[in-house]
């Protein structure tokens, strides 16, 4: 090859390099950020916040391998996003049942009694029903609302039989004599095989992943953190929109009579 020759296709790799990275950077700099789709407290006013306490999850799975207060905190995340939210530092939860000598919250009365301990509008409570790291990935869970005071109204009342139906302790959400249950409660199990929760998760690693990546979504269905991650979001998705259910019927039900 002569050096002409040489220069030639020297120039011309030059060339070839100069489109890629151009082609790169335009592309990159073309892609668009899209928000993750985002929760609302239905009671939000605006420019207003309500301050919410998570209690420490109970572990009801059968597993011990994992840590509960992880799943608080990645639950206690979800939440702090939700517009209309804030939510206490898991450790300032704890620092509180210490100085009242709660070793758990494991009634309504001891949720309630927290809460007004570390005066906020309302505690959320719950329990890991199911833990499983294996493919398909498996997450259960059962979550209450509760709060001290509701316009000046009692904790409004919920049917027992959805309470007893739920794979949970049927005593940590409503008291004995069934005059406390909780504001909004929700219960479900997600299997990592299921369709729906295939497409729930999909719509939740909108905005939260880079596409680009080899497993793009479903990253979200093959790690345990970020499957634990979706599912306290879905769950708080779920919780919010019962709590929306509820507060229309009770509005529908005041301007009826």
């Amino acid at each position: 090859m002569t050096t002409e020759q040489h220069m030639l296709f020297s120039l011309r790799t030059a060339l070839l390099a100069l489109v890629t990275l151009t082609t790169i950077i335009g592309g990159c700099a073309g892609e668009k950020l899209r928000e993750p789709r985002p929760l609302t407290w239905p009671h939000a006013a605006p420019g207003e916040s309500t301050l919410w306490a998570v209690a420490p999850l109970r572990n009801e799975s059968g597993v011990g391998v994992f840590d509960p207060l992880l799943v608080t905190d990645a639950l206690a995340s979800q939440v702090q996003q939700v517009r209309g939210i804030n939510v206490l530092p898991t450790n300032r939860v704890l620092g509180a049942m210490r100085t009242l000598n709660m070793q758990a919250v494991d009634s309504p009365e001891s949720a309630l009694r927290l809460a007004e301990a570390l005066e906020v509008d309302a505690i959320l409570v719950g329990s890991i029903t199911a833990w499983e790291p294996y493919d398909p990935l498996q997450f259960g869970m059962s979550l209450a609302i509760f709060r001290p005071s509701d316009d000046g109204r009692s904790s409004s009342r919920i049917d027992p039989r959805a309470l007893q139906s739920a794979a949970s302790d049927y005593g940590l959400f409503m008291s004995r004599d069934g005059s406390i249950a909780p504001s909004s409660f929700v219960a479900e199990h997600l299997h990592g095989a299921n369709h729906e929760i295939q497409m729930a998760a999909r719509a939740f690693a909108e905005g939260r992943h880079d596409p680009a990546t080899a497993l793009g979504w479903r990253r979200y269905l093959a790690s345990m953190t970020l499957f634990t991650e979706f599912a306290c979001y879905h769950l708080t998705e779920r919780l919010l929109d019962a709590e929306r259910i509820r507060h229309a019927r009770t509005v529908a039900a005041e301007t009826s009579r």
